[in-house]
């Protein structure tokens, strides 16, 4: 069992399917825990066929992926909004592994849906438009794009 696994639960999201919500008030700063699956290169997740148009892909800085819907954690469940209350911190494990850790951003209620930015960035053959967003957050930015 996770020692994070009292912190949220897994229930339907009115954002978009399943969500990640705090089972209990937690404060800022507060560690969720690593976000888990398997790691994959640029060129395996090009050569993919996602035609299910569900993923669980989390994109890090030395290139890799981490592909959540395949041996991944609960952390998959966080959806996107705007205005979020947590974000993904990228950091070095002691075997060199570069590791993705949510963190809990400002204090959340019991009950509240934890949410991160998506952040998407996308090629110049597409457009924002096709990556809309449904977290209806003040100040939505209507779109999983990132700003630039």
């Amino acid at each position: 069992m996770s020692p994070f696994s009292n912190l949220f639960l897994v229930r339907s999201s009115a954002i978009h399917g399943l969500g990640l919500f705090a089972a209990r008030a937690l404060l800022a700063s507060t560690p969720l825990g690593s976000y888990e699956g398997r790691r994959l290169t640029a060129s395996e997740v090009e050569a993919a066929d996602w035609d299910s148009g569900l993923t669980y892909l989390f994109g890090l800085s030395d290139g890799t992926v981490i592909d959540g819907g395949q041996d991944g954690n609960a952390l998959r469940h966080l959806n996107h909004s705007c205005n979020p209350n947590c974000e993904a911190v990228e950091e070095w494990s002691e075997d060199g592994t570069l590791q993705l850790g949510v963190v809990v951003l400002r204090d959340v209620t019991e009950g509240e849906e934890l949410c991160i930015d998506y952040a998407l960035t996308i090629d110049e053959s597409c457009t924002p438009e096709a990556y809309p967003c449904g977290c209806s957050a003040p100040g939505c930015r209507g779109t999983l794009v990132a700003q630039d």
